[in-house]
């Protein structure tokens, strides 16, 4: 199986390192040809384009930033399209937009695949990230044993469009999760306690969540380095209101969600760090949010291991 990887980005670049690592033949591209160049170097070859990588690779990744850069690489791929080609679409992006490219994709007798992932940056490095893949069955059959190399853990959700239904819901839950815990860690200092503490605190406690654990000690470590930017978080959580709206949903906390990056995204840019969120609460209380003897980044500490599905 020749595989082609287009976007090499914070997760894309993680991913395709996976594939590359286990053995797989690889082509890549990117915009930025120095990221081609590094994974050139590491054995990959450079797939020049959208369109040659469609035309020479059996399944086709795409790692994007937004449905905009999904829609604009598949249509320099489409005509290449023939049947036995499989698309993986792993941005987190519209499950209205990848049902809609994947019925494109489908007409010229190729499949089409949804499979986001889920768990850090530092997850996606060493393979041990989750992974969601909406498709039929038997598609999902055929590339299981190329997803376990990219992650631990592989559920199959439904048809193509659920992975990411399911992917924009859980980084709601995360995004949630971050204010939150910018927020008590904030009045934690602000009522005197140890931060150090109030962390372990946390961690002990039925607060604990894998946010917590990750970007509450970048959070205290004063770097707010999880590879993860605010724009990105408005894209998630506003693909989140869509599927909401989509199902008139009424939201409450999902808006307030949306107001508050776009509040951080107005005050200290869009590239900025997502954790660095917490930094409108530094401002308007005056109070310093760190401590001492927490890691900059995180690095996941598990041994690589060949994936497997999840049943349910």
């Amino acid at each position: 199986m020749h595989v082609g990887f287009i976007g090499l980005g914070n997760v894309g670049g993680k991913l395709a390192g996976s594939l590359l690592r286990n053995g797989i033949k690889l082509s890549v591209y990117d915009l930025d040809t120095g990221s081609v160049n590094k994974f050139v170097t590491r054995g990959a070859n450079d797939g020049k384009n959208p369109q040659n990588t469609m035309k020479t690779c059996d399944v086709i990744i795409t790692c994007l930033p937004s449905p905009r850069a999904s829609n604009e690489v598949m249509q320099q791929m489409l005509d290449f399209v023939t049947p036995g080609k499989v698309w993986l679409e792993m941005s987190t992006t519209d499950e209205a937009e990848v049902r809609r490219l994947g019925a494109l994709v489908i007409e010229k007798g190729g499949a089409a695949v949804d499979c986001p992932v889920s768990g850090g940056c530092h997850r996606a490095d060493t393979g041990n990230i989750s992974i969601f893949s909406g498709c039929d069955r038997s598609t999902f059959e055929y590339i299981l044993p190329l997803l376990t190399k990219m992650g631990r853990r592989v559920l199959h959700t439904g048809e193509l469009g659920s992975a990411s239904i399911l992917k924009v819901i859980t980084n709601y839950l995360a995004t949630a999760n971050l204010v939150s815990c910018a927020e008590a860690l904030t009045v934690a200092k602000g009522a005197g306690m140890d931060l150090s503490i109030a962390y372990k605190a946390f961690s002990i406690s039925s607060g604990n969540s894998f946010v917590n654990e990750t970007e509450s000690q970048v959070i205290l470590n004063g770097s707010r380095d999880i590879s993860f930017t605010m724009d990105l978080v408005a894209k998630d959580i506003g693909l989140f209101q869509a599927v909401a709206d989509r199902a008139k949903i009424p939201l409450e906390l999902n808006p307030l969600l949306i107001s508050i990056f776009a509040d951080g995204i107005k005050r200290f840019g869009p590239r900025e760090l997502s954790p660095n969120i917490i930094k409108r609460l530094e401002e308007t209380t005056g109070l310093d949010i760190r401590a001492a003897g927490f890691p900059a980044q995180i690095v996941d500490d598990e041994p690589e291991e060949i994936g497997y599905e999840v049943t349910v």
